[in-house]
């Protein structure tokens, strides 16, 4: 039996999936697995037998990565949950680009407000002020198509845009879902160039800081438009506010307002409502409930974020997972000892992520406890379990 601890609300449907031998306790302190949202995690305390992390949602920022994997604590994340979400309110956000409709919104309001005007005469007296260009026919820029971006970018298609895309890490698994009438540019600096409007869809790392600078922005077309529903690091904020002073950004919209930004004229803050629908939280509470059980129950890594991917059908009746270092001779020093102590292995699959390994093997029969202890006891070895 695994112990589940919940540090936000997940939705029931999610929980409901977690099968018979999981149990939720959120008072347990040590437990075998957590599922998360949006919770600060940096300064938790993690206990001894904490095996996996399942953030129900797309970014990680707030788990701490780097110390999750040297106490073999694999992080898992729900990447394309919440991408119809996202995926309409980029929508939303184009026509809040094009047209000031929380402008004309507020105006219409204060008109009302004031009861001494007749409201439909003043708005069409006024309403000028609150013009904008129509979006068909003109250029949409994506910079990064993986789950949110193909469907951002499918859907600028579908509204007769001429739509160009960025990413130097397109899968296999996207390219196939991205509409061919999607052109795939080489370069950031070649989608900027064309674009009246550019979304961006990247997650927010080192590399990944300011995407969005000004001497990006020198390159982009003059009054261009620009969206983020991703992170607000990716964009340089004192860069957009200059852009949007001088004229050369004619809007900027995200919901990921900071003190800085948000009272900036031409800029539509939001909140960070991309996954914040029911079907949204319900998928990415789903997809996160089984990852974490079947990582649990049968040792198989699908969608992590700080180690590498692998599955394997269960034989045999014994299976030994081992999380180790991506140093040279690890796999040969584990067949050494396992031959060596009449170990017959029935099947095995290994694979890497960076600085970081992942070995499962499938045995016929019982291992003898000496073998595991000295596989466990190797240097680069962070965690073996025996799973049945």
């Amino acid at each position: 039996m695994y112990t589940i601890k919940t540090l936000n609300n997940i939705a029931q449907v999610g929980l409901d999936r977690l099968p018979e031998y999981c149990t939720v306790d959120n008072a347990c302190e040590n437990p075998d697995g957590i599922l998360v949202r949006s919770a600060a995690m940096h300064d938790m305390v993690f206990g001894d037998k904490l095996l996996a992390i399942a953030r129900a949602g797309a970014g990680t920022n707030n788990i701490p990565l780097e110390r999750c994997s040297e106490n073999g604590i694999v992080v898992f994340n729900t990447p394309g949950a919440n991408a119809n979400a996202v995926k309409e309110l980029a929508i939303a956000a184009l026509m809040m680009a094009s047209r000031d409709l929380t402008g004309g919104y507020e105006w219409v309001r204060s008109i009302a407000a004031k009861g001494d005007e007749d409201v439909a005469k003043a708005v069409e007296k006024g309403k000028s002020v609150f013009v904008g260009p129509e979006i068909l026919n003109k250029t949409l820029g994506v910079i990064g198509l993986g789950a949110i971006g193909v469907q951002v970018a499918n859907a600028g298609y579908a509204l007769h845009m001429d739509v160009v895309g960025y990413d130097p890490y397109l899968s296999v698994a996207s390219a196939l879902r991205l509409s061919r009438a999607v052109k795939v540019v080489k370069t950031l600096e070649e989608l900027c160039a064309c674009c009246d409007y550019i979304s961006i869809h990247v997650p927010y790392n080192d590399s990944t800081r300011h995407t969005i600078n000004a001497d990006l922005i020198s390159q982009m077309k003059d009054g261009v438009r620009i969206i983020n529903l991703a992170r607000g690091e990716l964009v340089d904020d004192e860069a957009m506010i200059e852009a949007l002073e001088s004229g050369k950004v004619a809007r900027y919209v995200t919901d990921v307002p900071n003190n800085r930004i948000t009272l900036v004229k031409n800029v539509v803050a939001l909140p960070h409502l991309g996954a914040s629908t029911p079907e949204s939280e319900d998928n990415c509470a789903v997809m996160a409930a089984e990852e974490l059980a079947d990582y649990l129950r049968n040792g198989n890594i699908r969608n992590s974020v700080n180690m590498p991917a692998c599955e394997m059908t269960r034989s045999g009746i014994v299976r030994l997972c081992i999380l180790h270092r991506n140093v040279p001779n690890m796999i040969a020093s584990f067949l050494a000892v396992l031959s060596a102590e009449g170990a017959n292995i029935e099947n095995m699959v290994n694979k890497s992520r960076g600085d970081w390994a992942y070995t499962m093997i499938d045995f016929a029969h019982e291992v003898p406890p000496s073998a595991v202890d000295h596989v466990r006891e190797m240097e680069g070895v962070v965690r073996l379990r025996i799973l049945y």
